[in-house]
């Protein structure tokens, strides 16, 4: 009998709890999650998700010799459901031609998304097409808004010039190169190792592998810069690699800098702690550019002081 009544007794227990999940307990508008994005939404009950889509018909994309409709992945989508920490959470992915890329990254941080990937998904395509993955946390009308402000953007971009751009803005870059190296070396702290008027510099960062190896700046878990052009008339590119809580800060503050993003994505696949890459391209003063990688180091360092986030160093 004693037996029976802790049967009965944890079944209300585990009953209690399932019925007070989130999940069965929270639903989202979706009504309102309609008129602010502006697009048809779609109610997936049994995961109580509400997911809306933005199919790209405004581009005709060939991918290897192939025109591909949207409905065969050119369609951009958001997923909304209940959040546990707040009202509601969303992820999605934005189909970007090459020159709407940077603006909506810009767009998803104006709008209090994360920016989680960006990579392409095809190869021979023309246009080349972009994914950008995003992500965030919090009320329906913040979180709804943020991806209608994204899918705005493209439609400015495209308005203004319906034919996707060829290639970013500025001056033309300098042959054969002549980069200073004092003036970049005393903004980043460090000695550039220098080749032909070219500047490379390079910053460690340490991971264990599932092996119990160590792997570090000679392995390829590095932040780096490379700068050719002259000084009036640079371009630099590289990549920073970034710890956990360290990827939007680093992402921001480069494009603050007006440096533009061309990849995130992982290198790795058991390391710890895990690093996600970006990869950066940007034109320009070469102190100017050396500048706007320093801040992106400073916000790295920042991360790195908060007790939250360790690192082995």
């Amino acid at each position: 009998m004693k037996y029976l009544q802790m049967v009965l007794i944890l079944g209300f227990f585990v009953g209690s709890n399932a019925s007070a999940s989130p999940d069965q307990t929270k639903q989202l508008d979706a009504s309102k999650i309609e008129q602010i994005t502006g697009l048809k939404a779609a109610v997936v009950d049994v995961e109580n998700v509400v997911r809306v889509t933005s199919p790209r018909n405004d581009i005709q994309v060939r991918v290897d010799g192939t025109q591909l409709p949207p409905f065969a992945g050119l369609t951009s989508w958001a997923a909304f459901r209940p959040g546990e920490q707040a009202e509601a959470m969303v992820m999605g992915d934005f189909v970007l031609m090459q020159d709407e890329v940077n603006p909506v990254m810009d767009a998803c941080f104006a709008g209090g998304l994360t920016v989680t990937a960006l990579h392409n998904h095809f190869f021979y395509d023309d246009p080349k097409v972009l994914f950008l993955h995003i992500g965030g946390e919090g009320t329906t009308e913040q979180l709804a808004s943020g991806v209608r402000k994204a899918l705005d953007t493209v439609k400015e971009i495209r308005k203004a010039s319906p034919r996707p751009a060829s290639s970013f803005v500025g001056k033309p870059i300098a042959q054969p190169s002549a980069v200073s190296a004092k003036p970049i070396e005393e903004i980043l702290g460090k000695k550039a190792d220098a080749k032909d008027g070219m500047l490379k510099f390079s910053f460690g960062r340490t991971v264990r592998m599932s092996c119990g190896c160590e792997a570090g700046n000679a392995m390829g878990v590095n932040t780096w810069a490379a700068f050719i052009g002259d000084d009036g008339a640079a371009l630099v590119d590289g990549d920073f690699a970034c710890l956990p809580g360290e990827l939007q800060p680093t992402l921001k503050a480069l494009r603050k800098a007006g440096i533009n993003i061309v990849a995130i994505h992982n290198h790795m696949e058991t390391e710890d702690p895990r690093v996600i890459f970006l990869h950066y391209w940007a034109k320009g003063p070469a102190s100017e550019l050396a500048k706007g990688v320093k801040s992106a180091l400073d916000a790295q360092a920042d991360v790195k002081k908060s007790p939250a986030v360790s690192e082995r160093d």
